[in-house]
């Protein structure tokens, strides 16, 4: 017996369209996620319609297409996307919200509207998200693109764009425009610290994603359902081409998806109410959520304490150790996510249960801020199938930013508060590097990432000073530092670097 405001998941549902399906239809963000949202109501296995109605609030989160004001989606869109998709399945939620980009936002907002539920003041609560970027990119040039644009109306809670906590002016006046450029700096900083050549590196990020795209090729969500070998992912072609040091194409994300997920989650009284057999339900036995510092803040870039503490309380939240957990869903838009969290758990990248349930973010897609709503999907759906056993789900925003962190079973449990606000002063408390914004001297190299996706092949450089330690950024394009960049290593290189308006320019000493 639980308390009758203990929340459970009762509902999940996945929707993907790719560009060659036979039945290829060009859908809106809206579409792909009414797909999503019809397949979570009919996955309770009660009365459709009646669960639609009872759903009090509609939590969406926030895609690519609408992610800044400095430019209009490019199909048009909702200007509701929540109530729109609410519309579509027959529901009038008292509350719409719209979250803040972030990839951990998925696990984040299943985690808050469960405490609202266990709180009592609330019953039925649905989170969605949704990506048609697959679509957008295919109708970007061409006369016969639809229009996806949509004037409901109606109270939402529009959460705001959040990217301000990625970036600032002067991290992206200094390349930092884009993730895989940003993980990049993170996984070269792992390097640094496990003293492994680039050859070496590139290896154990494709043995680590291999296995991954085993799953992916086997998923019927996937959008990329190709199994590929170590080999494949290392070797760089005109298909794997690099695109940010020290990725090719095959280590990063895949955006361009069209894909659409649900979860509902109701209190136990309502689920008995409404019909939803017992053995749809799943708890979140375990729940925690870590801001990391700002990057260039951070004394150490190649480890995740965010990480390791939302890992760490979710598991103490739910009362077992890392050994207990059957299932894993981790966050891998790149290597350096998933390897962190291994790092600090002791959990090995070739670990016999398996890293992801989905097939992760490069070959099962990467919908943006709502790809963890898929891990969570078909952690509950192993759940099921796995009466007792636990299943982790790992999400991560930002330039290892945030971190959210739940754990689920079938095995029956009251809701426990977790300690993430008490935990975050530790973060808070943590030492920070000086940054110098302009720097002018002789400095060394603390990591690097070259972008590749310019028109001119640019390094980024993150550095200390040698004058007082101080960090700084800088760009180059000097011929012989670029040489040492693209086909070298320039770990702990020393170089000379200059300001140059608002931009430090550097190349080798």
């Amino acid at each position: 017996m639980v308390d009758p405001r203990t929340p459970v998941i009762v509902g999940v549902g996945q929707f993907t369209e790719r560009l060659d399906d036979p039945g290829y239809r060009g859908m809106s963000a809206v579409d792909l996620a009414t797909e999503a949202v019809r397949a979570a109501l009919a996955d309770t296995g009660a009365d459709v319609a009646e669960v639609a109605r009872a759903i009090e609030v509609f939590a969406g989160l926030r895609q690519f297409e609408i992610c800044t004001p400095f430019a209009d989606p490019p199909l048009g869109a909702s200007d509701n996307y929540v109530r729109s998709v609410a519309k579509r399945v027959g529901a009038d939620p008292a509350r719409a919200v719209l979250e803040p980009i972030g990839g951990n936002g998925s696990q984040k907002v299943v985690t808050e509207f469960a405490g609202v539920i266990a709180a009592g003041d609330i019953e039925v609560a649905l989170v969605l998200g949704s990506e048609p970027g697959s679509t957008a990119k295919y109708f970007s040039n061409r006369a016969d693109k639809p229009d996806f644009t949509e004037r409901v109306g109606g109270q939402l809670e529009d959460r705001g764009y959040g990217f301000e906590q990625y970036m600032s002016e002067y991290t992206a006046k200094h390349g930092l425009t884009g993730a895989p450029v940003q993980y990049g700096l993170l996984d070269n900083a792992r390097r640094a610290r496990l003293g492994l050549g680039v050859a070496d590196y590139r290896r154990a990020m494709a043995e680590l994603f291999a296995p991954f795209s085993k799953v992916a090729a086997k998923n019927p969500f996937s959008s990329s359902p190709v199994e590929r070998s170590v080999d494949e992912i290392v070797t760089v072609t005109d298909e794997n081409r690099m695109i940010c040091d020290p990725y090719p194409r095959y280590l990063v994300a895949r955006d361009t998806v069209n894909q659409g997920a649900a979860v509902l989650v109701m209190s136990v009284a309502a689920a008995a109410r409404l019909g939803v057999p017992e053995e749809r339900w799943v708890y979140l036995r375990g729940h925690a959520d870590q801001t990391e510092q700002d990057l260039l803040d951070r004394v150490d870039l190649d480890v995740s304490v965010s990480a390791r503490q939302a890992v760490a309380e979710a598991l103490r939240v739910a009362g077992i150790g890392i050994d207990d957990v059957a299932t894993f869903d981790l966050y891998s838009c790149f290597p350096f996510p998933v390897f962190a969290v291994c790092d600090e758990t002791g959990v090995a990248p070739d670990d016999p249960r398996g890293l992801t349930l989905t097939g992760g973010l490069p070959y099962f897609g990467g919908p943006g801020n709502s790809y963890s709503l898929h891990g969570i999907a078909e952690t509950v759906a192993e759940m099921r199938d796995k009466p007792g056993a636990f299943g982790l789900v790992g999400a991560n925003g930002g330039v290892m930013s945030k971190y959210s962190v739940g754990v689920y079973s079938t095995e029956p449990a009251d809701w426990a508060p977790d300690r993430s606000r008490e935990l975050q002063a530790d973060i808070a408390a943590l030492p920070t590097i000086p940054v110098t914004r302009n720097a002018d001297g002789r400095g060394t190299i603390e990591t690097y990432s070259v972008r590749y996706d310019w028109p001119e092949i640019t390094g980024v450089v993150i550095g200390r000073l040698d004058a007082d330690g101080s960090r700084f950024m800088a760009l180059s394009t000097d011929e012989r530092l670029m040489a040492l960049m693209t086909e070298g290593d320039p770990l702990g290189a020393k170089i000379t670097v200059t300001a140059d308006g608002d931009v430090n320019r550097a190349q080798l000493a």
